[in-house]
C-alpha cells in the first residue's frame, strides 16, 4: 500500500520521526503605575512621565490628571525587567527631587 503524502507513510526503518515543538508563551507584560499623593507637584509628575517615560506633554498631562483624579494612572506597559527598573529609577529621582511620588509595576491584562 502506498501513498504520495510522505506524512502518512508507514515507518520504516532508519526514518527519523520529528518531535513537534513546544509552543513557548509569549512574556508576561507588566504595567508603569503611578499612585497619587498629597505632596508631589502635578509639574513634576509631568517632568517624569516626560523624562522617563518618552511622553509628549499632551501625554504627560493626560496621565497626571487621571492620576490626581482617579488615584492612578499607567505611564506604559513593558517586560518585568525594564518596568521594574523604571519605577527604581524614578523612585530615586522623586526621592533626590523631595518628593514621594510612588509607582509600582503590576501584570499587565
Amino acid at each position: 500500500m502506498s501513498t504520495d503524502d510522505p506524512r502518512k507513510a508507514p515507518n520504516r526503518k532508519g526514518d527519523v520521526e520529528l518531535a513537534e515543538r513546544p509552543k513557548l508563551d509569549k512574556a508576561r507584560k507588566w504595567a508603569v503605575i503611578f499612585h497619587n499623593d498629597d505632596y508631589t507637584t502635578r509639574e513634576f509628575v509631568v517632568l517624569v512621565l516626560m523624562q522617563f517615560f518618552q511622553k509628549s506633554e499632551t501625554e504627560a498631562t493626560h496621565i497626571m490628571l487621571s492620576v490626581h483624579y482617579k488615584g492612578r494612572g499607567i505611564a506604559g506597559v513593558f517586560s518585568k525587567d525594564i518596568a521594574e527598573t523604571k519605577v527604581d529609577q524614578v523612585h530615586q529621582f522623586s526621592e533626590s527631587n523631595g518628593f514621594p511620588l510612588r509607582l509600582s509595576a503590576e501584570p499587565a491584562e
